[in-house]
C-alpha cells in the first residue's frame, strides 16, 4: 500500500461511507424505530461498532434569546466487529428504543381545557421547537475520521 493510499485511509477519504434507511416519519407514542445502517467501502476496513442514536434539537426562543439543545432520546451500540470489502455494501438493521421527554408547556397542552390552553399559550411565548434526527457514526480502525450519517425524522 503507498503512502498516498494509508494518508487517505487515515483521514477517512475512500473509505467506508454510512447511509441511513428510515421511514419519514414514526409515532411518538410508539418508542420504538425499525431501520437499516447501509455501509458501503472503496476499500478493505473493518468496523469496530455502529453507534445509533435519536437526538432532539430542542430550541427555544428569539432573536439573541434563541437558546438550541440537543438531547439523546435513545442510543443502541452494535459492537460486532465487521470486515467489508472494497466494492461490497452490507445492510445492518436495527431496532432502536427512544423515549420522548417533554417540556412543562407540553404536559400541559396534553391535558386539554383550560390548561391546555396555558401550555400553548406558554409554548407560543417561549418559540419552543423540536427537530428529530437518527445518527449512525461507525468506528473503523484505522481511521481518524470516522464516517457518519444523520437524517432528519418527523415524530407525529
Amino acid at each position: 500500500m503507498g503512502f498516498f493510499q494509508k494518508l487517505k485511509n487515515k483521514v477517512g477519504i475512500g473509505g467506508v461511507k454510512v447511509q441511513l434507511s428510515i421511514p419519514e416519519q414514526a409515532p411518538k407514542a410508539d418508542g420504538n424505530l425499525e431501520g437499516k445502517v447501509i455501509l458501503t467501502s472503496k476499500s478493505d476496513q473493518e468496523i469496530k461498532e455502529l453507534e445509533i442514536k435519536m437526538i432532539e434539537e430542542y430550541t427555544t426562543g428569539r432573536g439573541d434569546d434563541k437558546e438550541t439543545k440537543e438531547l439523546t432520546l435513545g442510543e443502541i451500540k452494535i459492537t460486532e466487529t465487521m470486515s467489508i470489502k472494497e466494492g461490497e455494501t452490507k445492510e445492518v438493521p436495527f431496532s432502536l428504543p427512544y423515549t420522548i421527554l417533554k417540556s412543562n408547556n407540553d404536559e400541559l397542552k396534553e391535558k386539554g381545557g383550560a390548561l391546555g390552553a396555558i401550555g400553548k399559550v406558554g409554548s407560543f411565548a417561549k418559540n419552543e421547537k423540536s427537530k428529530y434526527f437518527i445518527e449512525a457514526d461507525a468506528d473503523v480502525v484505522g481511521v481518524a475520521l470516522d464516517p457518519s450519517a444523520r437524517e432528519e425524522i418527523k415524530l407525529v
